[in-house]
This record gives structure tokens, sequence and C-alpha cells, in this order.
């Protein structure tokens, strides 16, 4: 699955969402993706259940075209302060 497919699923998936997503192994690795998903909808929320809202917004596309998926899950707040490290 393309990675600008997998972004367009979650940010379509997750209000506001903006969604990063690479080739976890190098570009000639189709199955095993990382994903940057920043989303003010994780506020206040467990990391499993953003992740699980991340999940939710690929469907059964976790099941049926990505075999693996790094997440990294953070609210805007979270994701400036990251980035300003």
């Amino acid at each position: 699955m393309d990675t600008d497919d997998v972004e367009r699923l979650i940010e379509d998936g997750l209000e506001d969402a903006r969604a990063t997503v690479t080739r976890a192994r190098g570009e000639h690795d189709d199955d095993h993706l990382a994903a940057t998903v920043v989303s003010p909808t994780f506020e206040g929320v467990p990391l499993v259940q953003q992740h699980q809202q991340v999940y939710d917004a690929l469907g059964e596309h976790m099941t049926t075209d990505i075999h693996a998926l790094e997440l990294s899950t953070y609210t805007p707040e979270e994701y400036d302060a990251h980035v300003g490290e």
C-alpha cells in the first residue's frame, strides 16, 4: 500500500489529523510502515487508545495491506514540544 494512501486514510479517519507515513525499513520494504500522527483527538487519551484510533481509521487495511505499523502519536502541543527538543 502506498504511503500517501495510508496518510489519507488516517487523516480522513481522525478529526484534524496530520499524518506522515514512511517505509520503516527503507523504500524496498512495502510491508513495514512507520507513521507519525498528530491530532487534537488524542488529548487526554491513553497511548493504547490513541493507537487504536489510528488502527480504526485504517480499518481492514491493517489486516490485508499493512503487515506492520510503527506508530508515534501526539497531540499538537506534544508534537510541538517534541520537535522543539
